[in-house]
């Protein structure tokens, strides 16, 4: 491996759909290892002042159109999902639950999160979508709902936001790459170029 790659997200960025579909092919390409951490923006926002991005005029117009050319070019189905902006608490918790199964059972989730909110339409911020999702992968719909209430868990996910504030994590999706920052889905190739040129 070349380095350790770490994927920041919020499940209710459409950039970090299309990321999420890339990630792990790009960190094949590049033979490094990825982590995923989704994490809460609103959070996040109150320490920054800043607002999502389709709730800000004329921004809004601009990222429905970008997003819409993004996924022809990408050839990905894409539906923006029932409510926007929306909290990803439910889901976020689900992820780190799972993470404490199997990381990559928590990633392969994460990925079925985005499809179902962006490929599906589905409202992800509903506990019920998110508990379906989980048990898809083989567990009980008891075991998922204990694990989301769960003192822990929800800990863990405070504990992420946090860690990922001190990181500098402002935005989704956000990428770290040896200590080297990357925002937005559109720095891809540059953080490409920055792993096979170590730099510069």
């Amino acid at each position: 491996m070349n380095g350790m790659l770490d994927f920041y997200f919020d499940f209710s960025s459409p950039y970090a759909y299309f990321a999420a579909m890339d990630v792990d092919k790009f960190a094949e390409r590049y033979d490094i290892a990825v982590h995923w951490h989704p994490i809460l923006l609103g959070a996040i926002f109150k320490k920054t002042g800043a607002q999502p991005l389709l709730s800000m005029p004329l921004k809004q117009d601009y990222a429905l159109h970008d997003l819409e050319r993004t996924a022809r070019l990408k050839k990905l189905p894409f539906i923006m999902p029932p409510k926007m902006p929306f909290m990803s608490l439910t889901a976020c918790r689900a992820f780190y639950w799972l993470k404490h199964q199997d990381r990559f059972l928590a990633q392969t989730f994460a990925k079925n999160v985005f499809k179902a909110g962006y490929q599906m339409g589905l409202d992800i911020s509903d506990n019920g979508v998110v508990t379906d999702l989980v048990v898809s992968l083989d567990f009980k719909t008891n075991e998922i709902q204990t694990g989301i209430k769960d003192q822990g868990i929800k800990d863990t996910l405070w504990t992420a936001v946090e860690d990922a504030q001190e990181a500098g994590v402002f935005g989704s999706p956000y990428f770290i790459f040896n200590n080297e920052p990357f925002w937005g889905y559109d720095k891809m190739p540059l953080l490409g170029e920055w792993i096979t040129k170590k730099g510069w």
